[in-house]
């Protein structure tokens, strides 16, 4: 069979099927798993993997046309891989599951951060991965400003007084008073979309932004200042507040340690949405413990759950929430607009996919 004559040269479709039925002229050829068209909506299977979420079940209600089932365990997520062509998960995966998965295709991740999975070996197996950039940002940007505005409106020492049956007094001295957030300035280290409407939502407060952003001519104006990384250190002597809304890399772990604590002022605050990597948590304790910063705002810790042992527990200037901040009840809806885009893209063979990571 010789090559088809492509009368759409700009239809990618087109495109994919002359280039699959060229592979499958030849039926010596067993086409790689990277040749292979990917399979139409009746013939995908799609595992879910999550320990809550009720994905199966809230997935039916999509009426998709697409067969899936759900794993609650990563024992059964690996027990049950090689049925999936799309694989959605985040905290189950487990690297060998790309080997036990002999039919995986596609990888769809629950959650923005993907620093658990090999790209490279990802990539030369045929599997595409896409991460959920954008399935939670009102969450988590609105958990940053709830962390901000309990600092500032004492709403932590207000529940405190709460649980002791306390009514707190009128403060005299003006330095234990509650404060407003207009005219403070909010140095955030990270402009993506969680990043960037923290930046908004600050902004609408009266706030100063100045973002953090390695490109910084593609800023789309939600901060007042953009700079780039390397002039994070010089930017925090004028921060209120210290937001960090940026992924785990090589880059930014370890980001916020002894040297930039000792730049942000005694009146300074950290607010941490990104990952419990990114901070030097020995250097944190030591800045809380020491008065060197005013706060910390903790949604991610280094170590998840925070140990009993940790001092982080007893410190009457931090707020700890349990990586909660991208919790909503919109989840399940936000990613499956994701997913079913995304295997809409893989069918017509349109890329890149949205979020595309290989």
């Amino acid at each position: 069979m010789g090559r088809l004559n492509n009368p759409f040269p700009q239809c990618p479709s087109y495109a994919l099927i002359e280039r699959n039925a060229t592979l499958f002229a030849d039926p010596e050829k067993e086409p790689s798993m990277t040749e292979r068209a990917f399979p139409a909506k009746r013939d995908l299977t799609i595992q879910f993997a999550h320990v809550a979420y009720a994905f199966a079940e809230n997935f039916a209600a999509r009426d998709a046309g697409i067969a899936h089932f759900q794993t609650w365990t990563p024992e059964d997520t690996l027990e049950r891989a090689h049925e999936a062509d799309v694989l959605v998960v985040s905290g189950f995966w487990r690297p060998e599951l790309a080997a036990r998965a002999s039919r995986l295709r596609f990888i769809q991740v629950l959650s923005v951060g993907y620093e658990q999975f090999d790209l490279d070996d990802l990539r030369a197996r045929g599997i595409h991965l896409a991460n959920g950039s954008g399935v939670n940002k009102n969450a988590v940007s609105e958990h940053a400003m709830s962390l901000v505005l309990s600092f500032t409106r004492h709403l932590h020492l207000g529940r405190d007084d709460q649980h002791k049956r306390r009514w707190r007094g009128m403060k005299g001295e003006i330095a234990l008073r509650e404060e407003e957030l207009g005219g403070k300035t909010l140095v955030i280290y990270g402009l993506g979309d969680i990043g960037a409407r923290i930046a908004r939502l600050a902004r609408a407060f009266g706030m100063r932004v100045i973002g953090i952003k390695r490109d910084v001519a593609a800023h789309d104006g939600s901060a007042d200042e953009v700079r780039p990384p390397e002039a994070f250190l010089d930017a925090l002597p004028q921060a209120d507040f210290v937001v960090l809304a940026c992924p785990l890399t090589d880059e930014t772990r370890g980001l916020v340690g002894a040297e930039a604590l000792a730049a942000m002022p005694a009146r300074c605050r950290l607010i941490n949405v990104a990952r419990g990597g990114c901070v030097d948590e020995a250097a944190l304790i030591a800045a809380l413990e020491s008065g060197r910063i005013a706060g910390a705002g903790l949604d991610t810790v280094a170590v998840e759950p925070l140990p009993e042992t940790s001092p982080l527990w007893d410190m009457e200037n931090v707020i700890i929430t349990p990586h909660t901040g991208g919790e909503t009840a919109l989840y399940e809806e936000n990613l499956f607009d994701i997913l079913l885009d995304n295997l809409d893209r893989l069918q017509r063979g349109e890329f890149p996919l949205r979020n595309q990571r290989t």
